[in-house]
């Protein structure tokens, strides 16, 4: 089972992870931070057992943005293989190139109607759950 951290201060949106995980059939452990700066703080604390994690993270966030969390992520050596999937209203070249070099696993632009939304989470639970962790 996956333990799954969604990273985003939009209250509708987190609404709808959880709405898409429900009509997937995904039952995972969920922890949720509103910024990088409480993504870090469960990652690095005992909010979330420290196995199987998977973290969706939105790029638009107050305090630390997700490009920031991400960088602060992969420079932590007890943190940097954590894999990382983007979901964010952000389709700007930079940010996806940024991303990518910063090692994420998937980078997917919210626009998306709610079944295909569904769908998305379903192929990345598919995946995520098929892998094995080091």
């Amino acid at each position: 089972m996956l333990n799954l951290l969604v990273v985003d201060d939009d209250s509708i949106d987190l609404m709808t992870v959880k709405r898409g995980l429900v009509r997937a059939g995904i039952a995972h452990q969920l922890c949720e931070a509103k910024d990088g700066v409480e993504a870090l703080a469960v990652l690095r604390g005992d909010v979330m057992p420290a196995a199987r994690r998977l973290v969706l993270l939105d790029l638009k966030l107050p305090r630390m943005g997700g490009l920031e969390f991400l960088k602060e992520l992969r420079a932590d050596p007890a943190l940097a293989s954590t894999p990382v999937v983007i979901i964010t209203t952000s389709s700007q070249e930079k940010d996806r190139r940024e991303a990518h070099r910063l090692h994420v696993a998937g980078y997917f632009v919210k626009s998306l109607d709610f079944p295909s939304f569904v769908e998305l989470l379903t192929i990345i639970d598919r995946y995520w759950s098929a892998v094995q962790y080091s």
